[in-house]
């Protein structure tokens, strides 16, 4: 009885199975949350200056708008919207790239003649050269500024809502696919090609490839609301579809699939006939033909993110393209193969042993793979960033700052799995040689002890083999305990001999036809025999897998070294969503362009900043203060920078949680446009980079959060003038 309960508590132990399942889930967790709070693709193609300038003042009507980017746009029919003080749109043709030696970077659109006084309004969107969606208003005026009755609520944000976040979730689970496909076959095919033959690892690599295909199609399904910052709906909208495969991004989804379709062939191969061949030299010459195929295929897809993202655009493309399509490629091999080397380790004794010799194989392979990736992130960091002063002023470079800690922390930790690879396989023979030892002391001393309780007459009985002789020492056994207690040992001591050395299938049916001996006939007997000897056999392979501690320690390392690849490989996702710093530096440097001939600037009368002091009250202890608000300049199209200072009724600065902060035009039913707040010191909080498009009377949103449930939000009228 005792002995039951304490299998039954050794059964509700964290398993390193469990362990691994409760792990990967708080990663899954953690890996939604990035994604789930990570903000809208920031602007890749930065708009550097317009003509006529933003909230600029023309004396005469100009013939057409210009505007110039940091880097080649894409251009649709609804590019470019002019829309004058009733909202009518006075734009003619269809929006083009202006002559010129960098004119891809361009966007322009003939106006009507004989144009009004008044402000105007440019709601423009294009496609960065590196797929990732733009979109943002500015105004001129004619004469002189005016009101105006434009409703921009149609002038949705591209890159953002539900098509954005599903989106951006596709892009993390094709990277996921990728790694896994490519670092799986590697590992497979080069460092253990016995593994090839296990349902396990096939299901890994085959998995991979499924969620890469999967990925892809949904990326070209929604690469229409994505773009164009339309609803779901477009999705399905076989139009909208054929128009972004005719786009440079939905012509490299494309070849990705083309591609994968080779892939598919590959595994069909590597898992079928390389698998199956016996002869050396035919075996050889297989695998020269899958290594130089599988090449040319993980090349290619890779191939289809350089030409359609950041290696694509910017300094040196002809250069960093390549760059780019070695480094995913090392990538893959590295973080897709710790993910199959972590599966190979709990793949059960009985299927097969992950030799030494093979995780060797692949330290060599990962040092290689990490060589490249160093060599080559340093370059892409260089061509992105630019400047030091962008690691921290920019997105980023912050971004780039959280990868390379984690490459680092993920190289800190394979040092150490490298080590326990040394001395692999080195601890069971003694283990294994010492378990036998002690169970067969612990079955010697089991039967002296189960002698010594015998009755003389019990012994008599037993030798003469009569049906008492499985009464125990207390007496006879009630009604079916016996019987059942010898069916359990009979049932074992059959599945002991049949799991031994031999053929499987004979084994198997040795262990059935005991179970059926055992259960006399009673199917729901037979299938708690079965049950049992099936956690027996698995009991029996863990600790057979188990025994050698530096396998036990390697899994816990590479456990950790691929948690650490789920959190890079996000934040790579994320890194790839957001504008480099090079970009960033060089839009505020021009930030400032010169008005085109002929413009004023507006009136100077125009206040330098606007002051508020907003009271709140949360509700909760300390939730009481004052928001000290400054909003300079307080022009529409300009970069604003907003301070505010909380404070508490004694003027002690409060250290609030969280501050959010939103803009609304009810006038023209634009907003909220929400401004990205950081803490700066203690009680004081900043937003930079506040463009607010129009001119009028804007509505403030603060909210403030003193803690997990005391929360407010208070509402002030800014005016903001042209």
């Amino acid at each position: 009885m005792n002995r039951r309960l304490s299998a039954r508590r050794h059964g509700r132990r964290l398993t390193p199975r469990r362990a691994a399942a409760a792990v990967l889930a708080t990663l899954g967790a953690l890996v939604a949350i990035l994604l789930g709070t990570a903000t809208p693709a920031s602007a890749h193609a930065a708009l550097l200056r317009t003509d006529p300038a933003d909230g600029s003042v023309v004396q005469t009507a100009p013939q057409r708008v210009v505007l110039t980017f940091s880097e080649g746009v894409l251009l649709s029919a609804d590019s470019l919207r002019v829309l004058d003080p009733q909202g009518a749109n006075v734009a003619v043709g269809t929006p083009a790239h202006a002559d010129g030696e960098d004119s891809g970077a361009t966007a322009t659109v003939a106006l009507r003649a004989g144009l009004g006084n008044g402000t105007y309004t440019v709601a423009w969107k294009a496609v960065s050269q590196d797929s990732h969606p733009v979109a943002g208003a500015f105004t001129f005026s004619v004469g002189a500024p005016s009101k105006t009755t434009v409703d921009l609520a149609a002038q949705a944000a591209v890159g953002g809502g539900a098509a954005g976040t599903l989106y951006g979730v596709a892009r993390y689970v094709a990277y996921g696919g990728f790694a896994l496909l490519v670092g799986g076959c590697v590992f497979l095919s080069v460092c253990w090609p016995q593994g090839a033959r296990l349902r396990p690892m096939k299901r890994l690599a085959a998995g991979g490839w499924v969620a890469l295909v999967a990925a892809t199609i949904a990326l070209i399904m929604l690469r229409g609301p994505y773009a164009n910052g339309t609803g779901l709906g477009d999705a399905f909208d076989l139009d909208v579809i054929r128009t972004q495969l005719e786009t440079r991004p939905g012509a490299a989804l494309v070849s990705r699939l083309l591609l994968l379709a080779a892939a598919a062939v590959f595994l069909a191969v590597l898992f079928g006939s390389f698998t199956e061949r016996e002869d050396p030299e035919e075996r050889a010459d297989l695998a020269w033909g899958l290594g130089i195929g599988g090449s040319v295929v993980a090349v290619g897809i890779a191939a289809t993110w350089a030409m359609a993202e950041h290696a694509s655009v910017g300094i040196q493309r002809k250069v960093a393209m390549p760059v780019d399509v070695v480094h995913l490629v090392s990538m893959a091999v590295w973080l897709g193969g710790l993910i199959t080397l972590l599966t190979a380790l709990g793949v059960p004794s009985a299927a097969a042993t992950l030799e030494r010799a093979a995780v060797r194989r692949f330290s060599t392979v990962a040092l290689t793979a990490i060589t490249a990736l160093v060599g080559t992130g340093t370059y892409q960091a260089w061509r992105q960033i630019g400047t030091w002063r962008a690691f921290t002023d920019t997105s980023y470079g912050r971004l780039l700052l959280i990868k390379i800690g984690l490459v680092c922390c993920l190289v800190a930790t394979a040092w150490f799995s490298r080590r326990w690879t040394q001395s692999l396989g080195e601890a069971v023979p003694a283990a294994a040689a010492s378990g036998r030892a002690g169970t067969a002391g612990r079955v010697a001393r089991q039967k002296a002890r189960g002698e010594a309780r015998r009755t003389p007459r019990q012994a008599v009985v037993a030798t003469a083999g009569g049906p008492e002789a499985a009464a125990g020492p207390e007496g006879p056994q009630e009604p079916g305990q016996g019987a059942q207690d010898g069916t359990d040992t009979a049932a074992g001591g059959a599945a002991g001999r049949a799991d031994g050395p031999g053929d499987s299938s004979g084994a198997d049916t040795g262990r059935d036809d005991a179970v059926e001996r055992a259960a006399g006939g009673d199917p729901r007997r037979a299938a708690q025999l079965r049950r049992q000897q099936a956690v027996r056999a698995a009991a029996r392979e863990r600790k057979v897998r188990d025994a050698d501690p530096a396998r036990v320690a390697l899994r816990r390392t590479v456990l950790i070294e691929a948690g650490i690849a789920v959190v890079l490989l996000t934040v790579t996702t994320i890194l790839t969503g957001s504008q480099p710093g090079r970009a960033a530096e060089e839009q505020k440097r021009l930030a400032k362009a010169p008005a085109a001939p002929g413009a004023s600037a507006p009136a100077a009368t125009a206040p330098q900043q606007v002051s508020l002091s907003i009271p709140f009250d949360t509700g909760g202890a300390g939730g009481k203060g004052t928001a000290s608000l400054t909003l300079a300049p307080p022009r529409a199209g300009r970069d604003a920078e907003v301070h505010m200072e909380l404070t508490d009724p004694a003027g002690k600065p409060i250290k609030a949680p969280e501050v959010r902060l939103a803009f609304t035009l009810p006038a023209q039913h634009l907003g909220p446009l929400p401004a990205k707040v950081r803490a700066f010191t203690a009680g004081h909080w900043i937003a930079t980079g506040v463009r607010l498009p129009l001119a009028g009377t804007w509505q403030l949103a603060l909210t403030v959060r003193t803690s997990d449930i005391d929360e407010v939000t208070v509402t002030r009228d800014v005016q903001i003038t042209s």
